[in-house]
């Protein structure tokens, strides 16, 4: 199994939790598909797309459920990110979980698998 990650507003998460799935939010509205990142990743992401927001949620997604909507596609950086061309459905969610801040101001991560 393939675990890739989801950093969104807690809002809009429980707005999925609601609706049974979830369509993005910000950015990946305007891009057209859900942006993931990998346990390598998520962390650079987070501190370069999220560093001064709080009331974040970390998703734990199983990437072998998303089928052929999941593409790996090149960054800006060169590296390949996931990217989910249709709603995420909650039946691939593992775990979902509070992002929150250290001592030093950065988000906190669990031990992730890449």
């Amino acid at each position: 199994m393939a675990t890739i990650y989801k950093i969104c507003p807690t809002a809009s998460w429980r707005k999925a939790e609601i609706d049974g799935e979830f369509c993005g939010s910000g950015i990946d509205y305007s891009d057209g598909y859900i942006h993931f990142s990998t346990g390598a990743q998520v962390a650079e992401t987070a501190a370069r797309h999220y560093a001064t927001m709080d009331d974040l949620v970390l998703i734990a997604v199983d990437a072998d459920r998303l089928g052929d909507a999941l593409k790996w596609e090149p960054a800006r950086s060169g590296g390949l990110f996931p990217h989910l061309y249709e709603p995420l459905p909650l039946v691939a969610v593992l775990w979902a979980t509070p992002l929150t801040r250290g001592k030093d101001g950065r988000h906190c991560f669990p031990v992730l698998e890449e």
